[in-house]
C-alpha cells in the first residue's frame, strides 16, 4: 500500500462517507482519533455547507480525514418515465401532507464550487462517487497535497480509474449499503453486481494502485479477509450507522435490529439509481416501478424521506444498510475502530498459525 495512503492513519479502517447528513464532523473525527479515516460526504450539500463542515471537523481533530464528492451525472433519463413515477407517488404525498419535490432541481451537486473550495482549502483526502474526475482535477488535488481515490465496482472500471491518475481505487462490492458507485447507470446490469472478495482479488490482478474495500464489511474478521484478498485498507460504513456519533435518524438505527426488517435490496425506488436498503413499505411499492433517473427521482422523494423521518415512519425513509446490517453494534465509533483493530490482529494471528502450503494439522 502507498506511504502517502498509510501514513496518514495506523489502522487499516475508513468509515465510508454516507451523504444525507449519516456523515457529520463528530463521526468523522471520533475515528480519525482512534486511528482510523474518517470522512464527511459533501453530496447533497452545498458548497459552502461542505466547507463550514471541514473547518468544524478541523476544530474537533488534528488527525487527518477526508471528503468525499458525488460526480455530475449525464442527462439521459426519460421525463416521460419520471412524470409517470410522480403520478405513482402522489398517494405518499397526500399521506405525509407535503409536496413533491421538483425533480429538475439540478444534476450536477454543486461539484465545480465544491472542488473550488478543496483546492483552496486541502483536505488530506478526496473521494469521488458516480464516475471519475478528469485528469486535471486529479492533477490538481496532487499537487494540493491531497491523496484521491475513485469507486469502482468492475475491474474495468478499476483500469480507467488508474488510467485516469488517481492515487487509490474504492473497490466496491454488491453487498455494499446505499449506492453503488457505478461509472454508468445501466439499467440491464440491475442485479449483476460482484461480490466484495472477488471483486478486490479481480482488481488486484488489474491495477497497480492500492485497494480500498468496501462492501458489507463488519467484523475485523472479515477486514483480515480483504487485506488477504489484496485490499491495502477497508471502508465500513453500515458498522458505523449505528454510532452514538453517527447523523442517523434514530428510527434508522433502530431498524438495523428491528425484527420487522428482515433483508435488503437494491432498489432505485428513492433516488432512481440502484442503492442498497431495509426493505420496507416504500420500497415493496414502488421499487419495481421505479425508472433510470438520477438525480431526478431523488429530487422528487426528498420530501416525502424527510416527511416520513419527522414522523418517524421507517416504512417510508431510505434505510441504506449494507448486507452486514444485524452485525450493527451500538458501540461510541472511537471504540468500535479499537475493537475492529482489535478483531483484526486476532484474525492475522489466527492466520499465521496456519502452515504455509499446508492443511491442517
Amino acid at each position: 500500500m502507498s506511504s502517502a495512503l498509510t501514513d496518514l492513519f495506523p489502522h487499516p479502517i475508513v468509515q465510508a462517507p454516507m451523504a444525507g447528513g449519516v456523515s457529520v464532523p463528530q463521526l468523522a473525527a471520533a475515528v480519525s482519533d482512534a486511528g482510523g479515516l474518517g470522512f464527511l460526504a459533501a453530496g447533497y450539500k452545498t458548497a459552502d455547507g461542505m466547507y463550514q463542515e471541514i473547518k468544524q471537523l478541523r476544530g474537533l481533530t488534528g488527525r487527518p480525514f477526508g471528503m468525499n464528492l458525488f460526480m455530475p451525472q449525464p442527462e439521459y433519463a426519460d421525463p416521460a418515465a419520471v412524470d409517470v413515477y410522480s403520478h405513482q407517488l402522489a398517494g405518499e404525498a397526500a399521506w405525509y401532507e407535503t409536496e413533491l419535490g421538483d425533480p429538475d432541481s439540478g444534476r450536477d451537486d454543486g461539484y465545480d464550487a465544491k472542488l473550488a473550495v478543496l483546492l483552496d482549502n486541502p483536505v488530506p483526502v478526496v473521494s469521488f462517487h458516480f464516475g471519475i474526475p478528469s485528469s486535471d482535477v486529479l492533477d490538481a488535488l496532487r499537487r494540493a497535497g491531497t491523496f484521491t481515490l475513485v469507486t469502482a465496482t468492475t475491474a474495468e472500471e478499476a483500469l480507467a480509474v488508474q488510467r485516469a491518475g488517481a492515487d487509490a481505487v474504492i473497490a466496491q462490492g454488491v453487498e455494499a449499503g446505499g449506492h453503488q458507485g457505478t461509472h454508468r447507470d445501466v439499467p440491464e446490469n440491475d442485479g449483476t453486481g460482484i461480490g466484495l472478495l472477488s471483486l478486490v482479488a479481480q482488481i488486484r490482478e488489474t491495477v497497480g494502485i492500492p485497494i480500498v474495500a468496501a462492501g458489507g464489511i463488519m467484523r475485523g474478521s472479515q477486514i483480515a479477509a480483504v487485506l488477504a484478498a489484496g485490499a491495502s485498507a477497508a471502508q465500513l460504513g453500515t458498522a458505523f450507522l449505528a454510532t452514538p456519533e453517527s447523523g442517523a435518524a434514530p428510527v434508522h438505527k433502530q431498524a438495523l435490529t428491528d425484527p420487522l426488517f428482515v433483508r435488503t435490496e437494491l432498489t432505485r425506488a428513492f433516488s432512481g439509481r440502484p442503492a442498497r436498503g431495509l426493505v420496507n413499505r416504500f420500497l415493496r411499492e414502488h421499487g419495481r416501478y421505479a425508472p433510470a433517473a438520477y438525480p431526478e427521482i431523488h429530487h422528487l422523494t426528498a420530501p416525502l424521506r424527510k416527511a416520513a423521518a419527522k414522523a418517524k415512519d421507517p416504512q417510508g425513509m431510505a434505510l441504506w444498510a449494507g448486507q452486514g446490517y444485524r452485525m450493527a453494534r451500538d458501540l461510541p465509533a472511537g471504540q468500535l475502530v479499537e475493537v475492529l483493530a482489535a478483531e483484526l490482529a486476532d484474525a492475522e494471528t489466527a492466520l499465521s498459525a496456519f502452515p504455509k502450503g499446508g492443511g491442517l494439522r
